[in-house]
């Protein structure tokens, strides 16, 4: 997000470590007791997102990736099979060792991390209380099955999975990717958009538009925000990119009448677009020193209003307008409600949607 010093992001991390010495104070007068409260804060060494906090809780005689603080949320090793898991633990509340996938628990590390990111971004920014919104947190599985080069979210468990990249085996729980998968999760706690023509592409969008914004929200500075999918997993290329879809050899730029026949992805690239476009505005320039050249359907120039207020404006209108079927005509009226709600009809904002989805070919 953009924000003014201190970020949201910031300030959270502030009441959150606030919270904990709370916690600690008001459980023990001394540093040995202090060391055995329930709830601790490990170091982890990620293999994307560098060295990290971790809430973790202490049994007594170990400590486990699991955060009481978030939902109750657990990271487990699925130990390369694709049912079950093991809880990850450690003796000394320093976890993965150098930050490589040579540590099993280095992606357990990423997964967990990113994952309490999350949840600090739905509840922090969008007030949302958990992936469901009824304060349960989720159970994570990473090394799942044998050189898996995906991540999915298993709604029967409300559990994400994430493989390892079988050249270089680095888990795909990275930042982008784990708010992606994890947002399918609220999709379907929200809108429930179904899985194929339009209303697949703008499952697949959603998860993207919220998956980079809680990228740039946590302010990571080894794993920086851009508007990129998985480019830390693959070497020299990304998923899918938001600025200009089609450069990633698949997904479409703009709204047509086929749209709804291609794959999910493919067909996401619009709504990904419509996100950076009403976010960051049209033509050249650089975030995060990572340039952009957006182009528009139209040729239109267009300002952008930044990421803060269209994330809003999306997961306002997914989650109050949209519903199973919504196609790209009526993500855009849900868009333009929202704006209106937020911001009022005669708003900046209200235009700018309006001129965002004309710049993806959607009236």
């Amino acid at each position: 997000m953009t924000h003014p010093t201190p970020s949201p992001r910031t300030r959270l991390a502030a009441l959150l470590a606030a919270a904990a010495v709370m916690t600690v104070t008001a459980a023990t007068a001394t540093a040995t007791a202090a060391t055995a409260a329930p709830l601790s804060t490990g170091t982890g060494h990620s293999q994307h997102a560098g060295t990290v906090p971790l809430t973790t809780y202490f049994t007594g005689s170990t400590y486990q990736l699991r955060d009481t603080t978030r939902g109750n949320q657990r990271t487990l090793d699925a130990m390369n099979q694709t049912g079950g898991g093991t809880l990850f633990t450690d003796p000394d509340n320093d976890w993965g060792g150098t930050g490589t996938p040579a540590n099993r628990q280095s992606a357990g590390v990423d997964a967990h991390y990113a994952t309490a990111v999350t949840w600090d971004f739905y509840k922090g920014v969008l007030g949302r209380n958990g992936i469901r919104g009824d304060g349960t947190g989720v159970t994570s599985r990473v090394h799942y099955g044998s050189n898996y080069p995906n991540a999915f979210w298993d709604p029967s468990c409300s559990c994400a999975n994430y493989g390892d990249d079988p050249t270089t085996g680095r888990t795909l729980a990275t930042l982008d990717i784990v708010g992606h998968e994890l947002t399918h999760g609220v999709v379907a706690a929200t809108a429930g958009l179904t899985y194929s023509g339009e209303p697949g592409a703008l499952n697949e969008g959603t998860a993207d538009i919220l998956g980079t914004s809680i990228e740039f929200f946590a302010e990571n500075t080894t794993d920086v925000g851009d508007y990129f999918i998985g480019e830390r997993v693959f070497t020299g290329s990304s998923l899918r990119r938001m600025d200009h879809p089609s450069l990633d050899g698949h997904s479409r730029d703009y709204w047509s009448s086929d749209i709804g026949t291609l794959d999910p992805y493919a067909a996401s690239g619009p709504a990904r677009h419509f996100f950076y476009l009403l976010a960051e505005g049209s033509g050249p320039k650089e975030i995060n020193k990572i340039s952009y050249d957006s182009p528009t359907y139209d040729g239109s120039k267009l300002l952008g209003i930044g990421r803060d207020k269209a994330v809003r404006i999306w997961y306002r209108a997914l989650s109050t307008h949209m519903t199973s079927t919504t196609n790209y005509a009526r993500a855009r009226t849900a868009t333009l409600m929202a704006a209106a709600e937020l911001y009022g009809p005669g708003s900046t904002e209200y235009a700018r949607v309006a001129a965002a989805w004309s710049a993806v070919n959607v009236h």
